[in-house]
């Protein structure tokens, strides 16, 4: 993949975001404008700014698509038994350990399958069995299923964008074996990011999603997070399977 300034990659995201929401103004920023884009590492104080907007907007959010939530938590309830909340370890920020929450979209077992992805893969998607109950479908194809991580972005465990994170076991492997791949974990993880909107999602090339990490890190500023969490809407809206 191609790096920015004039690359391919750069051009992509600006055309989609310029499709989405017409052509954007020139916007010329002040060097120590929080919409200005950092250099290398987001300072502590422009990360402060972020995840404070964050938790806030999430929370805004949550009160906003209650009854939605109302709603689905009925849904998964009568689809099948078990939890209506999902619960995974992941491992966040510097390496620190969270349990991320989804509604819950498959049908339990009594027994974990053992899933290894290819070599070069990411885990995601479907893993093993497909074991997806007629909810759990319609809410993985819209995403819904990850809405209850408003919650983690409300108790400060995520970001609403950042690198997704990833189960321990293949931090360890992932960090091994692709170059970069540990410095993802220098930001916040997030719900959605720049690696996810430009579609690689479930089993897709796990050095391709590192780059487009580091790259988000390097490049961050209020204004990207805006232009994918804007992409991120429009994926929703319109699903793929």
């Amino acid at each position: 993949m191609q790096t920015l300034d004039g690359t391919t990659a750069h051009k992509t995201l600006e055309e989609e975001f310029e499709q989405l929401l017409g052509p954007t103004a020139d916007l010329t920023l002040a060097p120590d404008s929080p919409l200005a884009p950092a250099p290398a590492l987001p300072s502590p104080r422009a990360l402060a700014v972020k995840h404070a907007i964050d938790r806030v907007v999430a929370a805004i959010l949550i009160v906003l698509v209650l009854p939605v939530l109302l709603l689905l938590v009925a849904a998964v309830k009568l689809s099948s038994q078990g939890p209506v909340l999902y619960r995974q370890r992941r491992i966040g920020r510097d390496g620190r350990a969270f349990d991320i929450l989804k509604f819950r979209s498959m049908r339990m077992l009594g027994t974990a399958d053992q899933f290894r992805p290819d070599a070069g893969a990411a885990p995601g998607g479907i893993e093993g069995a497909d074991r997806r109950t007629t909810v759990g479908r319609l809410m993985r194809r819209t995403s819904l299923d990850e809405l209850p991580q408003l919650l983690n972005v409300v108790r400060g465990e995520m970001s609403l964008v950042g690198p997704r994170p990833e189960r321990p076991e293949f931090v360890q492997l992932f960090a091994d074996q692709v170059p970069g791949y540990a410095d993802r974990h220098r930001v916040q993880v997030g719900m959605t990011g720049l690696a996810q909107v430009r579609g690689l999602r479930g089993q897709t090339s796990i050095a391709m999603r590192a780059d487009a990490d580091n790259e988000y890190i390097e490049r961050w500023s209020l204004l990207l997070d805006l232009k994918v969490l804007a992409l991120t809407a429009r994926a929703v809206v319109q699903p793929v399977e």
